[in-house]
């Protein structure tokens, strides 16, 4: 693999990471039409070790808050709990369907090109919806609805759903703003990553080679630094401007990968 196809990959997962997109359907898209194969898929899944830590860079200072207020502060206890209950559906479903979802659904790009476009259309419907929100501030979630945020996220196991875009129109469906959905979406992500991360180095650790971990470090590197980027500029961005610019570019380039299927195979 050249250097440059690993810095394309990297830029690619942290600008898309935190974004209703999907990045692991780009990744695969991507990789699907430069005839890159990584073993077990695991380059495309480790890299994500950078966007982790983009965003625990970003909200340093508010995870050290929750740190200090959780002995003595229910509110802040009530939320952590409610992000360890939206990340128990993946974390289970996620261990007993990792075999399927890497060898069957990460190796079927016709099927990414369609739930991006699906995806960009459901996106765009709920985002025009007249939804009322009851829960302006991630930390006031519900503890039935972060559940059911929770089997949301579930939905992107499917490549090209996206693990962000599930969660916010699960959330937005159940009653958060655009913006408390976006944050908790973040939040959700740290410990659905990293675990997801964890395992499939546990899985797939025997495959990898020398090589294969100098560009997973190089990935790695080049998605932190896009990462930190989204990460402070997305929640400012969706409150302007809302979801539709992610949905037309998801239908956008569903729509150019399903062509360049048909036509180059």
């Amino acid at each position: 693999m050249q250097t440059w196809q690993v810095v394309l990959l990297g830029l690619i997962e942290g600008l898309t990471e935190f974004i209703p997109v999907s990045s692991t359907g780009h990744l695969l898209l991507v990789g699907h039409f430069l005839g890159f194969n990584s073993p077990g898929k695991s380059f495309e899944v480790l890299i994500q070790l950078g966007a982790i830590l983009a965003i625990l860079t970003v909200y340093a200072a508010k995870l050290l808050r929750l740190l200090v207020d959780l002995p003595r502060d229910a509110r802040t206890r009530k939320f952590v709990l409610a992000v360890l209950v939206a990340f128990l559906p993946a974390m289970v479903i996620g261990a007993l369907a990792h075999g399927f979802i890497k060898s069957v659904l990460f190796e079927t790009p016709m099927l990414i090109c369609i739930t991006l476009i699906v995806g960009g259309i459901i996106l765009f419907i709920v985002d025009r919806l007249p939804l009322q929100p009851n829960t302006h501030d991630a930390m006031d979630i519900p503890l039935t609805t972060a559940l059911a945020v929770g089997f949301f996220q579930c939905l992107a196991m499917i490549p090209g759903v996206s693990r962000s875009g599930s969660t916010i129109v699960g959330a937005l469906l159940l009653g958060m703003s655009k913006r408390a959905a976006t944050e908790f979406s973040f939040f959700l992500a740290m410990p659905t990553m990293a675990g997801a991360f964890a395992y499939d180095l546990y899985k797939n650790h025997g495959l990898l080679s020398l090589d294969d971990g100098l560009n997973i470090a190089l990935g790695f590197a080049v998605s932190f630094v896009a990462g930190v980027f989204v990460v402070r500029y997305l929640l400012d961005f969706v409150s302007r401007h809302g979801f539709a610019p992610f949905a037309w570019w998801r239908i956008l380039v569903g729509g150019i990968g399903l062509g360049a299927l048909l036509v180059l195979g």
